[in-house]
């Protein structure tokens, strides 16, 4: 019988393309990231694996596997975490979970923009420590979004997304990406910036959306937040290490950045202590997917996957379909 281990609990929706198959699904039990000697001692003699983006794939973690591992199936669309070539190497599938999280995704994005541009955290603080004393007209005074203008750094399935739900609060668009979208800009009214930092200085709102990769890596570094208006806010649901936190907490503490809204941090679980004491900032547990609809939706794709390898088959969220073509 096959092996199937998942690092860590996820939705039953995970195993129902495997009904029929002779796989035996190993969970471990727990919600907090796998300790690496536990995992490398786990993914012993598996045929798949559904890993997290803290647990990385790389050679140690495929030796230790041994040859028989087939696929990797990465619970989220973001699979920096993985290395594909060593995996396409070895001849192990790598699938991850695109196209299902984008609706989920850009409404959180939207969650934060609001709550930030709006103080809600600031007024729900206020109120709930018995501070407030009544209606004041100049007390914790937001941004409005109508004719801002809002910058996607990332114009793929999620940046279009939140770019869409941008035009009905009648918010104007700017988008920077690897390539332009001419798609995009004639459905939305997007305006095409080749370089990061003419969006940066003319954006209201900076809402990223890009890949981790080592040309994304402090994509967003103190250069570049001197570069945004004092008044605008920066928002990152897309991955941590994108923003320098140092950097930025700099900028939230010297006025020089109206404030910022992260569901993602630079080396996750860990925040900059800075961040933790700043009131202009709302700050989420990696939340951006968290809809009972999306997570179940991830979950089956990666067993879609897993069935789809294990049975010789490819599926189109594999990353490396050519290793079943060899």
């Amino acid at each position: 019988m096959l092996q199937l281990f998942a690092t860590r609990r996820l939705p039953d929706a995970a195993f129902a393309p495997l009904e029929n198959l002779d796989v035996e699904s190993v969970v471990r039990q727990g919600d907090d990231a796998i300790p690496r000697p536990e995992y490398l001692e786990r993914a012993r003699g598996c045929a798949a694996l559904i890993v997290f983006a803290s647990d990385l794939v790389d050679d140690e973690l495929l030796t230790a596997a041994g040859p028989g591992l087939r696929v990797v199936a990465n619970y989220g669309v973001g699979y920096d975490n993985v290395d594909v070539p060593a995996c396409t190497r070895r001849g192990v599938a790598v699938a991850n979970t695109p196209g299902v999280l984008t609706d989920a995704t850009a409404d959180f994005t939207w969650a934060l923009i609001l709550a930030l541009g709006r103080r809600v955290l600031e007024g729900h603080r206020l109120v709930a420590g018995g501070s407030w004393n009544g209606w004041k007209p100049l007390a914790l005074l937001g941004l409005e979004l109508r004719d801002k203008m809002l910058g996607l750094v990332g114009m793929g399935r999620i940046g279009t997304a939140v770019a869409e739900r941008a035009l009905g609060f009648g918010m104007r668009l700017l988008y920077h990406n690897r390539r332009r979208d001419e798609g995009a800009e004639k459905a939305l009214g997007a305006v095409y910036c080749a370089e990061l930092p003419d969006l940066l200085r003319s954006s209201d709102v900076v809402s990223l959306h890009t890949p981790l990769t080592s040309d994304t890596h402090h994509l967003i570094g103190a250069a570049e937040l001197a570069t945004m208006k004092s008044s605008a806010l920066l928002i990152n649901t897309g991955r941590g290490p994108v923003v320098d936190e140092a950097a930025l907490v700099a900028a939230l503490e010297n006025g020089s950045l109206r404030g910022a809204g992260l569901d993602v941090f630079e080396r996750e679980p860990t925040i900059h202590p800075g961040l933790l004491e700043l009131d202009n900032v709302v700050l989420t547990p990696h939340l951006g997917s968290s809809t009972e609809e999306a997570r179940a939706a991830m979950a089956h794709l990666c067993g879609e996957a897993i069935a789809a390898v294990l049975a010789g088959k490819t599926v189109p969220h594999l990353l490396n379909p050519e290793v079943l073509l060899g």
